[in-house]
């Protein structure tokens, strides 16, 4: 079943994003269905959080979807490479988004492939967060603000993981972040495999 609008309105983007760890990523893209269970993710908060865009009230072209409800896609652009995807939390003008840095795929492995130019499945497929957005078929603007309860991008539930089943550290690439960098909002599945890295 998907998740409901109600699921990405709530406050606490820590909280939101230890729970979409376990559930499914899918998307239809030119006809082709994959889906993938998330793994491994990374919080932000518009607020007080020097790692994320729109941190204390910054807009920009780029951040500007990240205002509106929770429930939303923000995919945004690294380094002119790669094509990130984050999920847009709690209420309008808030600004707290959580980035999935990495998925174990489900269904349409073949297409990910293909996508990824892989001739056989291993962990490259899609642990890390550009990876995983090429695999999925999300290297574009066009899902850039797409509701999350569409045909196009949609997240399914599945049960919450155990406080023992969560590894806990400090987000990855943000060191210019000052002390923020020391928050400890990245989150991924234990003993999983498809993470980006220990």
């Amino acid at each position: 079943m998907k998740l409901q609008k109600s699921f990405y309105l709530r406050e606490n983007v820590v909280q939101v994003a230890k729970e979409v760890l376990g559930k499914t990523v899918h998307t239809c893209v030119n006809g082709y269905h994959t889906s993938a269970i998330i793994t491994e993710v990374e919080a932000y908060s518009g607020r007080n959080d020097k790692a994320c865009h729109a941190n204390n009230g910054m807009r920009t072209k780029r951040t500007e979807i990240m205002y509106a409800r929770g429930g939303v896609a923000y995919v945004y652009l690294c380094y002119g490479i790669h094509h990130l995807f984050n999920i847009v939390t709690n209420g309008r003008n808030k600004a707290d988004a959580v980035l999935v840095r990495a998925v174990q795929p489900v269904e349409g492995i073949e297409t990910m492939m293909k996508r990824r130019q892989k001739v056989e499945v291993d962990k490259s497929l899609c642990s890390g967060p550009g990876t995983l957005s090429q695999a999925l078929g999300i290297h574009t603007r066009e899902h850039y603000g797409l509701s999350l309860l569409s045909e196009h991008i949609w997240l399914e539930d599945a049960p919450c993981l155990k406080e023992h089943e969560i590894v806990t550290s400090t987000r990855v690439g943000v060191d210019y972040a000052e002390e923020d960098a020391l928050k400890p909002w990245r989150f991924y599945i234990k003993d999983n495999p498809w993470i980006s890295r220990k």
